[in-house]
C-alpha cells in the first residue's frame, strides 16, 4: 500500500544538536519505592497498526463525495504526517479542512474494521509490562479514533495522546517519564530525541534505515517482533549501569556472601565497579549454612582477587530464631550484619552489601530485608531494580559459574515455622538432602532443585515438578529409594510432594498451618 521514502519531510540537524542528558540515580532504602518505572511511548499509524487499508476505505469514501479521484498508494506513502499535510500534496488549500474533517467524521465508521495490528504490536505492549512499566500512545492520529484502535485490537496502554506530531510528541513524553520512544517515520525519531527519549525505530512505515539512521534514530528493527528482546536487553544494560554507578559511589563495600547466585553477582559487579582492594567477601560459617557450600564459595571470591572472611554467626544463641516462630529471617539477618557491621570497620570497608533482589522485595513475607535495612546494610541489586532473571542473564553474560546454580536457601528455611530450629535439626537436613541426591543418581535421575522439609518427625521431599512427571513417579522403585534415603537420614518418616520443588513452600504453612499435618 505505501512505497518506501519519507516524502515531504526534512531531516533535522545532526545528532549533536539534540544532546541527552542522561541520569543516574542512587536511590537506597525506603527512597528506593519512589524511583519511576519504565515507560515506553508508542506511535500508531504503521507502528503498532497496519494504517493503509482504513486509510484507503476512509479516503475513497471522501474522495466520491467531494468528486475527487486521490492517489491513495501515493498518499499512503506519506503516513505518519499529519492529515492535513497529506492532503495538501494534492487538493487546493481551500479544500483541505473540508475533506480532513469529512475524512475525520467517517473514519470511526470506515477506518477502524479493516485495520489489523501488525505483527508483535501486542507482545511489545506486553514486554512492556513484564518489566513493570507503562505504554503511552503518542500519535498523530485523532484522539478518539486513535482511541477507538486501541479497544477494537485490544492494546494494553495507559494513556492514549492524539493530535501530537514530530517534536510536539515531546510534551507528552517528557510529561510521561518516558525513556523510550518507538516509531516508524524521522518525525518519530525527532519527538523521541526532544524527549530525551531513546529513539527505537521499526521499518514497518514509508522510511527507510537510512533515513531513520540520518535523523538520529538510536535503535533500528526491521518490525516490532524484535522488540521484545530489544527491550530485556536495554533494560538490563541500563539496570546494570545503574548498579555500576551506585557501587563507584560507596567506595568501598563488604559483600555478605552465601555463595548462591545473587550475592556472587554483587560480589563480582562491586569488583568491577571499585576494584577487588576494595572488595571482600563475607561468608559467616554457621550450622544453617551446608558444609557443600564452604569450598565453593570461597574458591569464587578468591578468583575475584577479593579478600575472604568466614566470621562465626552465633544466630542459634537468639531466641527468636530458635523459636522459628515465622519471623526467624529477622534473628538470621540481624546477627549476620551486627557480625559484620564491626569486621568492616576494622578493615576500613564503607559499607554491609547483601544480594537481596527485584522480585525478592515482592515476593510476599521477607522478614530478613527489614532486619538488614534497619541496621544500615545496602542492597544494590534491589536498588538497579535487578530481578532474579535479569541476575542470571547478566551473570551468563560475565560469564560467572554461578549463572545457572539453583537456589540455596539456608538449611533453617526447610523447618516448618513452630518447629524449633536446633543444630541436630538442620544437620538431618543436610544429611537428608545429600542422601536423596545420591538415590536419584543411583536411579539414573536428577533434580536441579531439591529440598527436604523438616515438618516435625515426619519429612516433605520436594524435587523438580518435571521429574515428578517424566520418571520419579511413575518409578515407584525410585520414589522408594528416596525415601528410605531420608528415613535413613534420621527422618522417622518421610512423604513425596506432589507439586514439586517451590521456593519459599514453608511461607504456605503461615496461610494454612494444617497443609502438611
Amino acid at each position: 500500500m505505501h512505497s518506501p521514502g519519507c516524502p515531504g519531510v526534512r531531516t533535522r540537524p545532526p545528532r549533536r544538536a539534540y544532546g541527552r542528558v542522561r541520569r543516574l540515580a542512587t536511590v537506597t532504602g525506603l527512597e528506593r519505592a519512589a524511583r519511576p518505572p519504565l515507560v515506553v511511548g508508542f506511535d500508531l499509524d504503521l507502528t503498532l497498526i497496519e494504517t493503509g487499508p482504513g486509510f484507503a476505505a476512509t479516503l475513497k469514501l471522501v474522495g466520491d463525495e467531494i468528486g475527487f479521484d486521490f492517489p491513495i498508494e501515493e498518499m499512503a506513502s506519506r503516513i505518519g504526517l499529519p492529515l492535513e499535510q497529506i492532503l495538501a500534496f494534492h487538493l487546493p488549500e481551500d479544500a483541505v479542512a473540508d475533506a480532513a474533517d469529512r475524512y475525520r467524521a467517517r473514519y470511526a465508521e470506515h477506518g477502524i474494521a479493516p485495520t489489523p495490528a501488525l505483527p508483535g504490536a501486542h507482545d511489545a505492549l506486553a514486554a512492556v509490562r513484564r518489566h513493570g512499566g507503562r505504554s503511552v500512545l503518542v500519535t498523530a492520529k485523532a484522539a478518539a479514533n486513535a482511541r477507538l484502535h486501541v479497544e477494537a485490537l485490544g492494546f494494553d496502554v495507559d494513556r492514549v495522546q492524539g493530535d501530537m506530531w514530530g517534536t510536539g510528541k515531546a510534551d507528552t513524553l517528557l510529561a510521561e517519564g518516558a525513556s523510550v520512544y518507538v516509531g516508524d517515520h524521522v518525525l518519530d525519531v525527532e519527538g523521541a530525541r526532544a524527549a530525551g527519549a531513546t529513539a527505537v525505530s521499526v521499518l514497518t512505515g514509508g522510511c527507510t534505515r537510512e533515513q531513520l539512521v540520518e535523523a538520529g534514530t538510536d535503535v533500528v528493527l526491521d518490525s516490532l517482533t524484535e522488540f521484545p528482546g530489544w527491550l530485556d536487553e536495554h533494560v538490563l544494560d541500563q539496570r546494570l549501569a545503574a548498579l555500576e554507578a551506585d557501587l563507584r559511589s560507596r567506595g568501598s563495600v563488604l559483600v555478605a556472601f552465601s555463595g548462591g547466585a545473587d550475592s556472587a553477582f554483587v560480589l563480582a559487579a562491586a569488583v568491577r565497579a571499585l576494584g577487588a582492594d576494595r572488595v571482600a567477601a563475607a561468608t559467616a560459617y554457621s550450622p544453617s549454612l551446608a558444609s557443600t557450600e564452604r569450598d565453593p564459595a570461597r574458591a569464587f571470591a578468591e578468583g575475584l582477587g577479593v579478600r575472604v572472611f568466614t566470621p562465626e554467626t552465633h544466630e542459634m544463641d537468639r531466641e527468636g530464631y530458635r523459636a522459628n516462630d515465622g519471623d526467624r529471617c529477622y534473628f538470621c539477618k540481624a546477627e549476620l550484619v551486627e557480625t559484620l557491621l564491626p569486621l568492616a570497620a576494622r578493615h576500613g570497608l564503607a559499607h554491609i552489601a547483601t544480594g537481596t533482589n527485584a522480585d525478592d522485595a515482592v515476593a510476599g513475607f521477607r522478614p530478613g530485608i527489614r532486619a538488614a535495612d534497619e541496621r544500615g546494610a545496602i542492597t544494590p541489586l534491589l536498588d538497579a531494580g535487578l530481578t532474579k532473571e535479569q541476575i542470571r542473564a547478566a551473570s551468563r553474560r560475565w560469564e560467572l559459574p554461578t549463572w545457572d546454580k539453583p537456589a540455596a536457601a539456608c538449611l533453617a528455611s526447610r523447618v516448618a515455622y513452630g518447629v524449633e530450629v536446633t543444630p541436630y535439626r538442620l544437620a538431618r537436613v543436610e544429611r537428608a538432602e545429600a542422601a536423596a541426591r545420591a538415590a536419584l543418581a543411583g536411579a539414573g535421575l536428577t533434580s536441579s532443585d531439591l529440598r527436604v522439609r523438616d515438618l516435625g518427625e515426619r519429612a516433605s521431599v520436594e524435587v523438580d515438578a518435571a521429574l515428578l512427571t517424566d520418571g520419579l513417579a511413575e518409578d515407584t522403585a525410585a520414589a522408594g529409594a528416596v525415601l528410605e534415603a531420608v528415613r535413613a537420614a534420621g527422618f522417622p518418616d518421610a512423604v513425596l510432594d506432589s507439586r514439586g520443588f517451590r521456593s519459599g513452600a514453608m511461607n504456605e504453612l503461615l496461610d494454612d498451618p494444617e497443609r502438611y499435618r
